[in-house]
This record gives structure tokens, C-alpha cells and sequence, in this order.
């Protein structure tokens, strides 16, 4: 099947819309308003994926991929539109998916900010097959081979050069099948995340070590919100180098007061600085290795701050008593009803959602919204230029107060 199609919107995780025989069409890397002669891949009764063989009237926003592998690799959905349309699609994006799921009426006036658009990753998961070294090509699981990445840091590329030269090498295991790398721009750390079920022996670390400073180390320090964090192997931090101070003070802006929870508070990035503004601060994490690297980042502030080592549902589920204010920043599962329900009966006075999933954010804005609370505040920061991610920053308030 070849249709000529015009997209109407983007949705969310970077498809572009149209509409064909009376079914929805999606496809990747088209932009809306454009006239494309599409190829469909796979059909249902009332949906076709395709592909996009031509674009025959091309959107004013569409530039020239700056990555020669764009298209192919599956990290990147939208180096073909200018960075400042990307932003402003992924607000519209936003509005789209908060009324359509969680029936909800967004706020006028949503914010917006923005970063430097390339060479913002602090972290890269690698892939390696056959001899090349690189990222899963687009909806498959075969390797991509790089030579560089535009959206990761200089340090993150100089050392995919070294790995890429150390595959040369006949020490190298050929077995190995991918690793991330973190960095703070100095040292970078490696972690092994699949191996093929085989052992790396410490002289294959130790050769890493030798070609990358901190390879071997058990955490990276890292500078970030006034504070430098520890941060360990297993630990989860932001991956933008250049928001991430934007997005602790957005978070945390105004707020100050006697008793703070930090749910989901990972090494405690947003930890630390709240309890500069609170006299009491609690901070729940699940994931063991994050709640040292807390305890230890926190240290100074230990007649501050209390570390928890638990999930959020079970600790809210005991909680009985609400703090003046919560800061939730969980995975793109979200909050989930366990959670917005104990908070609904906790009623803590203001409440601020970082969420990475705008799908997962709405489902939790409604139950917290039917639970008595109000948005204030919306600001979607564009932590993934050139990707279909969204992050945005809400802030809520109890109805009354």
C-alpha cells in the first residue's frame, strides 16, 4: 500500500498523524502539515504504521539532519525539525495527552525551557556486534556503528573513540554486548550491562581503566544544584548537563518551611538543597546503592535529613501525619494509584510531580485533582532535545490554601 498523505500533528514518542480510508496512519520523521507518499508496513482494522518514502511538500519547520545516522539510529526522533519547533510540538504534545487522558483542562500558560539543543548526555548506553560499537537501530535490536553522537558530551564521545580502538585490539571480549558510560566530564565511569552470561576478568577493567580515567572507579563526584553528588554505578542522576541546576531550582522554587518529603529521592539531588529550606527533610528511596550514595551526599545535613530505604507506596502507607511539602520526581511508570491515593489522604499543603511520561503525569494529575488539589504551575524543560521525551515540572497546591 502507497498513500499520499498530509500529517496533521506529532504524538507522543515522535510519530507524525494522518488520517487514510478512514483509519489513522503513523509514521516517523514527518512534521505536521507536511505532504508525504507513505508506505504501509503494518495494518489493523483501524490504525497503518508506515513509512515516509517522500516528502512532496515539505513543512518550513524541516532542516537537514545534522547526524549522519539519523533515520537509522533509534536514539534521535527529531533532528529534522528546527529545535525551536521541536519545543513548542512537544508543549502542544502535552496539552494533547493531559485532555485526552487525564480529561483535564491544562493551564493557559504552559512554560517553557530550553537548553543547548547537542552534546548535552552525561550518559550513553553502547551496544556492540559484529565489530561495531553503537546505539539499536530504530524499532530493532541491531547495532547502529558510530563514530560519534551529537547529543552526547565531548568526554562521552572521546571515549567512544577509545573503545572503538580498543575493539581492535585481540584482548577485547568479543562476547561483550553493551555497557553505559556516565561522566562528569572529567572521569568516565563504565558499567557492564550485558556480558552474554560471560565473566570479564579485572584485566579487561584494569586495560579500561588505563585508556579511561574512572572507569574502574565504584562512583563518579559530580557537581550539581551547589552540591557535589556521589553518584555510584547503579545510582540514577539526570542526563543533561546543562539543565539539570535549571530544573532543581524550578522544582524547588518558594518552597521553604519546617517538614519536606522527597519521594523517589534517588542520590539526593533534590534531597540536599531542600534541606538548606526545610528544617526537617524525609528522603524515600527503593534502589539500595542510591540510598548510601543519599546518605553520604546528605552527610552535612544529618540533623536535617533522614533516608529512608523504601518503596513510596509502602512508606506514604504508613504515614500518618502529612509535611508541609512533597517533591515527587518518579520513573515513567509515575506515581501510580497507591501513591496519589495516600496522598489525597495525607493532603500535604503543596505538592510538586516531576514526570518523564506525559501519559503517566496525566493518569496522576487526575487522581490528584479529583483528590482536592489545583495545578498551579506547568513548565515543560526540555531535558531530550532531538528525542520525543517530555519532562515537566507541576506544581500543585490544596484547594483552599
Amino acid at each position: 500500500m502507497v498513500n499520499e498523505v498530509r500529517f496533521e500533528k506529532l504524538i507522543f514518542g515522535g510519530e507524525a498523524l494522518a488520517r487514510t480510508d478512514g483509519r489513522v496512519l503513523l509514521a516517523p520523521y514527518a512534521l505536521p502539515g507536511e505532504l508525504a507518499r507513505v508506505t504501509g508496513l503494518s495494518e489493523k482494522r483501524d490504525m497503518v504504521r508506515g513509512r515516509v518514502g517522500e516528502i512532496l511538500e515539505p513543512s518550513p519547520e524541516r532542516i537537514t539532519p545534522r547526524c549522519p545516522y539519523f533515520g537509522r539510529c533509534g536514539g534521535c526522533q527529531y533532528q529534522h525539525a528546527s529545535e525551536t519547533y521541536q519545543s513548542r510540538q512537544k508543549v502542544e504534545i502535552l496539552r494533547e495527552v493531559l485532555r485526552r487522558i487525564g480529561k483535564l483542562e491544562p493551564p493557559a500558560a504552559i512554560g517553557l525551557i530550553v537548553g543547548p539543543p547537542w552534546n548535552y548526555r552525561n550518559r550513553i548506553q553502547l551496544h556492540f556486534d559484529g565489530g561495531w560499537i553503537g546505539f539499536r537501530e530504530q524499532g530493532s535490536h541491531k547495532v547502529v556503528g558510530i563514530e560519534h553522537c551529537d547529543v552526547a558530551s565531548p568526554r562521552l564521545n572521546e571515549a567512544v573513540g577509545v573503545l572503538r580502538e580498543m575493539m581492535g585490539d585481540r584482548r577485547w571480549p568479543r562476547f561483550l554486548r553493551s555497557m553505559e558510560l556516565f561522566t562528569n566530564e572529567r572521569e568516565v565511569q563504565l558499567n557492564v550491562l550485558d556480558s552474554g552470561g560471560r565473566h570479564l576478568s579485572r584485566s579487561f577493567f584494569e586495560w579500561c581503566a588505563e585508556r579511561l580515567p574512572g572507569a574502574m572507579s565504584a562512583a563518579l563526584s559530580y557537581p550539581a544544584a551547589g552540591s557535589v553528588f556521589r553518584v555510584s554505578h547503579k545510582s540514577f542522576f539526570q542526563v543533561n548537563r546543562f539543565l539539570t541546576d535549571r530544573l532543581v531550582d524550578l522544582a524547588l522554587e518558594s518552597a521553604g518551611g519546617e517538614t519536606a518529603l522527597d519521594l523517589y529521592a534517588g542520590v539526593g539531588l533534590f534531597t540536599v538543597p531542600l534541606g538548606r529550606r526545610f528544617r526537617h527533610v524525609t528522603a524515600i528511596e527503593a534502589v539500595a546503592s542510591a540510598v548510601h550514595d543519599l546518605e553520604y551526599n546528605a552527610r552535612a545535613l544529618s540533623g536535617t535529613v533522614t533516608a529512608v530505604r523504601s518503596t513510596t507506596e509502602s512508606y506514604l502507607e504508613r504515614l500518618s501525619e502529612a509535611p508541609e511539602f512533597v517533591l515527587a520526581d518518579p520513573p515513567r511508570a509515575g506515581l501510580g494509584r497507591d501513591a496519589t491515593r495516600h496522598l489525597n489522604r495525607l493532603k500535604p499543603k503543596r505538592l510538586t510531580v516531576i514526570s518523564c511520561d506525559p501519559s503517566t503525569l496525566a493518569r496522576d494529575l487526575a487522581e490528584l485533582c479529583t483528590g482536592g488539589y489545583a495545578i498551579v504551575e506547568m513548565t515543560l524543560v526540555d531535558m531530550f532535545p532531538q528525542t520525543a521525551q517530555i519532562e515537566t515540572v507541576v506544581k500543585l497546591a490544596r484547594q483552599g490554601f
